[in-house]
C-alpha cells in the first residue's frame, strides 16, 4: 500500500519499505490490543480496574505483579501490619483484595503495598496510586487514599482549544514570587489572569506527574497516575483547569512516557521484584545519560499502563492534550545521543526503535479518539519524517513538533557571532524550514534555556547589567539598549516565522533576570532562584514592564490576524544592510538587524499598491524603544528605483516594524 506521506516528501520514496514496515507493525499491534467492535479507548481502561475503587461494602484493590510470590496491603487502617491483608492471586499476575467498610479504611489514610519476591519483603507504592505524599520527618513517600466517588463539578463541557496555540509553558511550584513551592490554588488565582491578559490561549504545565526529586523539573516520574501533592490536592488541579477553560485557555500536560525514575521505594521500578516488569531488562533498560529506566514498548501490559495513563489525565482532569517529553530518546536505540541526523538513513535503520514508534502512533490515535480537538506536541530534535503526519497517511500522528533547532540557532548566534556578522540567510532558513505538511511550535527559548548551566536570551544579552541597568529612571547603557532591542526583535521574528504555533516559558516574556536553580545541597536548599519575580514586571519604573507590554502587543496582533496559519513570503533579504522583510497574511514585517546603521528613505517592496500604516514597532517608547518611528504616518506605495512596487521608509538600527495595508 502506498501512503500519502510519500507524495509530500519525494526522498521518502526511497524508504517506502520502511514506511510500510512502520504501518504494518502499527496495524498488527492495534489488532492485538483492540477486540472486534471495540476501540483503543475501550482498551485503555486499566485505571478503572487496577488500584482502589469504592464498592457497596468498602473497597476493591487490584494490582499487577506477575513475578510476586505474594502481595499484601498495609497502612494506617491495619496499624501497618505487613501481612494482615493478603491479596488473592488471579490470572495474568493480577492480585485482588476486597476490603470491607468495617476495616476502617477511609480516604486520607496512608497505605503501602507489600510484595514478597524470592523471599524478599518489598515495600512499594501502589502502581495506580492517585495521591502520593512525602513524610516531612523522614522524607519517605507513601500513597494516600483518595475518595474515588467524589465528582468534581465541571463547567467546561463546551470548551474547545483554539486551533493555533500560543503556549505559556509553566511550572506550578515556581510560579510564585515567595521563596516556596507554589500551589494549584495560587496559580489559578494569581497566574492565570496574567496569562489571559498577555494573550496566550494555552498553558503547558510541567512537573504534574509525581516525582520524588523536585529538582528534576518533573522529568523523573515515580507515580504516573498521581498529580503531585506538593502543590495541593487533585480537586485543586481540576479547579485550575476548569477555570482556565472558562477563560478560553487550553491546558496541556507535559507527559513523560520516555523514561521513569529508577527509585524502587517511590516509583514503579522493580515493583514485583524484577527489573523487567515495565522496563527492558539489564543495560537496555537504563538510560545512562539520564540515570533513569526505559520502558519496554513491545510489551502489551506496558502499553496498557501507558495508554490508560493518557486516558486518565484526559478523562479525570480534562487535560486538552500533551507535550510528549523525550521523543527523540524513544525513537532510537541509542536515544539520539551525539547524532546530527544529517541524512534519511539515520531515521530508517536498525537503530530505529519500531516498538516505540508504534506506541507513539497508538498514543496519538487514542488521544484524538477521546478528544478530536486535542493537541499533541512531540519533543523531537531528530526531525523524524512523518512525525506530524496523520497515521492513516503513513505518519506518527502528532499535531506539532517543537522547533528545537530555533533556540539552538539563537544560542549559537548570540554566543559565537558579533552582531555585524549575523547571517540573515541562515536565520531565514532556520526559522522557515519545515518538513512538508508538518506543523511546528516555534520558540526562541523554553525552560531548557532558563536553567542553571544555560542562559536566557535576555541574560545572554545583558548579563550582570540586568541587576543595575534596568531602571527607567536612568539613561540606558549601550548593553541594555542592545539587549532590549534584540530581545523584542528575536521574539517577533521567531513568533511570526518559526511555526504554526508559538511557545514562551513563564517569565521570559519580560526578560526574567535570573536562571532557575531548584533547592539542593549545593545552594543550601534555597528557593531564591526557584521562583518568578512578578514584582519586576509590575514595577513601571523598570524596563521589564516595557518588554512585557511588547510581548502582549505582539501576541494579540498575531492572534487577531490569525497570522500563524498564513504562508510566509520573503520580500527582501539584504545581508550587507542587515535588512530582512517578508509578508505574512495582511502584514508586512521589516527588520533592521544592523547594530549601528539606520537607513533614511530605504526602499521596501510591497506586494500590493495602496496605503500602509505601522501597527507594531519594536522602537516604540512604550516598549522601551527610542521612538524613532512615527507610527501615525501613512505610507503610499509607488514604483521604486528598481521598478518594483513599494515605498520608502526610515529604518532605524536594531528595530523592527510591522505594516498593514489600510
Amino acid at each position: 500500500m502506498s501512503y500519502q506521506i510519500l507524495n509530500y516528501d519525494p526522498i521518502l520514496k526511497n524508504y517506502e519499505a520502511d514506511i510500510d514496515l512502520r504501518m504494518n507493525l502499527y496495524k498488527k499491534k492495534h489488532k492485538e490490543l483492540v477486540k472486534r467492535g471495540k476501540t483503543l479507548s475501550d482498551f485503555a481502561n486499566a485505571h478503572h480496574y487496577f488500584g482502589f475503587h469504592r464498592t457497596e461494602d468498602g473497597w476493591i484493590y487490584r494490582e499487577w505483579a506477575p513475578a510476586a510470590d505474594a502481595v499484601y496491603l498495609t497502612g494506617d487502617f491495619n496499624h501497618w501490619d505487613l501481612t494482615a491483608c493478603p491479596m488473592q492471586p488471579l490470572d495474568g499476575g493480577v492480585f485482588e483484595l476486597a476490603i470491607p467498610a468495617s476495616s476502617g479504611l477511609t480516604p486520607g489514610q496512608r497505605v503501602q503495598t507489600i510484595v514478597i519476591h524470592n523471599g524478599q519483603t518489598l515495600r512499594r507504592i501502589p502502581l495506580y496510586a492517585t495521591r502520593v505524599v512525602q513524610d516531612p520527618h523522614d522524607n519517605s513517600w507513601c500513597a494516600e487514599l483518595e475518595e474515588t466517588l467524589e465528582l468534581f463539578p465541571w463547567t467546561d463541557a463546551n470548551f474547545r482549544p483554539e486551533k493555533t496555540p500560543f503556549i505559556y509553558e509553566c511550572h506550578i511550584g515556581m510560579a510564585q514570587e515567595e521563596g516556596k513551592v507554589g500551589s494549584y490554588r495560587e496559580f489559578r488565582e494569581n497566574i492565570l489572569p496574567r496569562v489571559k491578559d498577555q494573550g496566550y490561549n494555552t498553558i503547558q504545565i510541567m512537573a504534574i506527574m509525581e516525582h520524588p526529586y523536585y529538582g528534576s523539573f518533573g522529568y523523573q516520574v515515580s507515580n504516573f497516575f498521581a498529580a503531585s501533592s506538593r502543590y495541593g490536592h487533585s480537586a485543586e488541579l481540576k479547579e485550575l483547569i476548569d477555570t482556565a477553560h472558562s477563560m478560553g485557555i487550553a491546558v496541556l500536560l507535559d507527559v513523560v512516557h520516555s523514561h521513569a525514575v529508577k527509585n524502587t521505594a517511590e516509583g514503579i521500578n522493580e515493583f514485583d521484584g524484577t527489573d523487567y516488569q515495565f522496563f527492558h531488562s539489564g543495560a537496555k533498560g537504563n538510560h545512562q545519560a539520564w540515570d533513569t529506566k526505559l520502558f519496554n514498548y513491545g510489551k502489551n501490559e506496558v502499553l496498557h499502563f501507558l495508554l490508560s495513563n493518557l486516558k486518565y489525565w484526559m478523562e479525570i482532569f480534562h487535560f486538552d492534550g500533551f507535550r510528549f517529553d523525550g521523543v527523540t530518546s524513544m525513537l532510537y536505540h541509542d536515544h539520539g545521543l551525539g547524532s546530527a541526523f544529517s541524512n534519511y538513513d539515520m531515521y530508517f535503520s536498525m537503530n530505529t526503535d519500531t516498538e516505540a514508534v508504534t506506541y507513539l502512533q497508538l498514543a496519538n490515535e487514542l488521544v484524538h479518539q477521546i478528544n478530536p480537538n486535542a493537541i499533541t506536541i512531540a519533543e523531537d530534535m531528530s526531525g523524524m519524517p512523518g512525525m506530524c503526519i496523520p497515521i492513516r497517511q503513513g505518519g506518527i500522528g502528532f499535531n506539532y513538533r517543537l522547533s528545537m533547532g530555533v533556540p539552538d540557532f539563537w544560542i549559537r548566534t548570540l554566543q559565537e557571532q558579533k552582531d555585524d556578522d549575523w547571517d540573515l540567510g541562515k536565520m531565514w532558513y532556520e526559522l522557515t524550514s519545515r518538513r512538508p505538511k508538518e506543523k511546528n511550535i516555534g520558540y526562541c527559548e523554553s525552560h531548557d534555556q532558563a536553567l542553571v548551566g544555560d542562559k536566557t536570551i535576555m541574560f545572554r544579552l545583558c548579563d550582570a547589567e540586568m541587576y543595575t541597568g534596568m531602571s527607567r529612571l536612568f539613561p540606558k547603557t549601550p548593553t541594555i539598549d542592545r539587549g532590549l532591542a534584540l530581545h523584542k526583535m528575536i521574539r517577533l521574528i521567531t513568533a511570526s516565522c518559526a511555526g504554526e504555533g508559538y511557545l514562551n516559558f513563564m517569565g521570559n516574556e519580560f526578560g526574567h533576570p535570573e536562571w532557575i536553580d531548584f533547592p539542593r545541597e549545593g545552594n543550601g536548599w534555597s528557593y531564591h532562584y526557584c521562583r518568578r519575580q512578578w514584582s519586576l514586571v509590575d514595577n513601571k519604573d523598570l524596563y521589564y514592564a516595557n518588554l512585557n507590554a511588547f510581548d502582549k502587543a505582539m501576541v494579540h496582533l498575531l492572534k487577531e490576524e490569525r497570522l500563524l496559519d498564513k504562508a510566509t513570503e520573503l520580500l527582501l533579504l539584504n545581508h550587507g544592510d542587515k535588512v530582512i522583510s517578508y509578508r505574512k497574511g495582511n502584514l508586512i514585517f521589516v527588520f533592521n538587524f544592523h547594530p549601528q546603521r539606520s537607513y533614511d528613505g530605504y526602499e521596501l517592496p510591497m506586494p500590493k499598491s495602496g496605503n500602509y500604516k505601522v501597527v507594531l514597532s519594536t522602537d516604540d517608547e512604550a516598549f522601551a524603544g527610542n521612538q524613532r518611528i512615527d507610527s501615525s504616518y501613512v505610507y503610499t506605495s509607488r514604483v521604486q528605483s528598481d521598478g518594483r512596487l513599494g515605498f520608502q521608509c526610515y529604518l532605524p538600527s536594531r528595530a523592527a516594524i510591522v505594516f498593514k495595508k489600510k
